[in-house]
């Protein structure tokens, strides 16, 4: 369900039955990704576009969940990455990247600073920034923050755009981490790392119906590149 609208107790057992699934999806999948990452992938596929077609709490229009089919590139381990977390660094965000781009920035909090990132449907939703990644892509390195959720039970939260977006991809961007809806893939081998593997990335809700509130990637996670893995629009 959206945020704005009513929820009557049968919605809510349906939305719960909705996290329930998807949460063991993701449990299947980390255990799969541990020695086959293509064949984990796949599951999370197969699985993740049967829900889109029938559950009830689906993000999908009701008119459009029969004909559903999702889109993504071929599965590609080039695009998976074992990172280590970079602590942030409070005084970087003096004069860090995003200074003048009309986020809100608040006090620091321990272990980052919070800030309000946009919401697709208005207004903003806060976050605190955690940490980053460094990404040996092709092109070359590059970083992404990385933030913990100040509302839900908090989780962790990677969005990022790249140079798809808007054409093949959501023009928002997608959503590598999202812990609050249990897409996460786990740790890596090295403490403190993170799996991230962009073959996993997906669109947020609100890419399939506007009525959906989705944080937007903030300046500092777009991607000068473009990330053909992933989930791609229809």
């Amino acid at each position: 369900m959206s945020e704005q609208d009513e929820i009557t107790a049968l919605e809510r057992l349906e939305l719960a039955d909705w996290r329930r699934r998807v949460s063991d999806l993701y449990a299947t999948v980390r255990t799969e990704a541990a020695v086959a990452p293509e064949r984990a992938w796949a599951t999370w596929r197969e699985t993740r576009e049967e829900l889109f077609r029938t559950h009830p709490q689906s993000p999908v229009p009701a008119g459009a969940r029969a004909g559903f089919r999702a889109r993504h590139w071929p599965y590609d381990p080039a695009w998976r990455f074992e990172a280590v977390v970079e602590p942030w660094e409070p005084e970087a965000d003096v004069a860090g990247p995003l200074s003048g781009f009309g986020l809100g920035l608040a006090e620091p909090m321990l272990g980052g600073f919070t800030l309000a990132l946009p919401i697709s449907t208005g207004g903003e939703e806060e976050f605190t920034r955690i940490g980053r990644v460094t990404l040996p892509f092709a092109a070359g390195e590059r970083s992404l923050g990385l933030y913990w959720m100040a509302g839900y039970a908090g989780g962790l939260f990677l969005p990022f755009r790249d140079a798809t977006s808007g054409r093949e991809t959501y023009g928002a961007g997608r959503y590598l981490l999202d812990a609050a809806k249990s897409a996460d893939l786990g740790p890596g081998a090295q403490p403190g790392s993170l799996v991230l593997d962009f073959n996993f990335a997906f669109q947020p809700s609100c890419a399939f119906d506007p009525r959906w509130a989705c944080p937007l990637a903030p300046p500092e996670n777009r991607l000068d590149i473009a990330v053909e893995a992933g989930e791609r629009l229809a």
